[in-house]
């Protein structure tokens, strides 16, 4: 694993926590060009009241406002679980060049695990994906919120 992947994944990985401790699901991402983080964003679209809420989206709209365009090509995100179908669409639109990704999403990934948009040649742009960075300590984050979630309800259930 490259160590730059490494050290830009452990920044998505503070931010993912800060979705936490929100009550958002854990998931963080930064942008990155030439070596140095253009943007950054976490999960809230509880909060936000935005369906598009996700760290990616809000990772790639903080990169595009601090590099003045809606372009980004030459820059990496960097996310802590695989993006969904909306994400992978604004990703096109952004032309990343690559994106790497924390643990696999079962349920929604865009990057293979369910639907693989990144390797559709239909599509008119196409990033570099490299999946599987961390993907212990990022799923794990997300599995713990969702065993803390379960187990408040369950408290609360038996006081009832």
């Amino acid at each position: 694993m490259d160590t730059d992947d490494r050290r830009f994944m452990t920044e998505a990985l503070g931010l993912a926590r800060e979705a936490w401790n929100m009550g958002e699901v854990p998931v963080g991402a930064v942008v990155v060009k030439d070596g140095a983080v253009v943007g950054r964003g976490f999960n809230h679209p509880i909060a936000a009241h935005d369906p598009s809420g996700h760290a990616e989206v809000m990772a790639l709209r903080d990169a595009a406002r601090n590099l003045g365009n809606y372009r980004l090509p030459g820059c990496t995100l960097y996310v802590t679980i695989e993006p969904c179908v909306m994400c992978a669409g604004t990703i096109f639109h952004a032309r990343i060049a690559r994106v790497v990704y924390g643990a696999p999403e079962p349920k929604t990934g865009a990057a293979g695990s369910v639907v693989d948009l990144f390797a559709e040649a239909r599509l008119n742009h196409h990033a570099e994906i490299v999946g599987g960075v961390m993907a212990e300590e990022c799923g794990g984050l997300v599995s713990a919120f969702f065993a803390a979630k379960r187990q408040t309800r369950k408290d609360v259930a038996i006081q009832a």
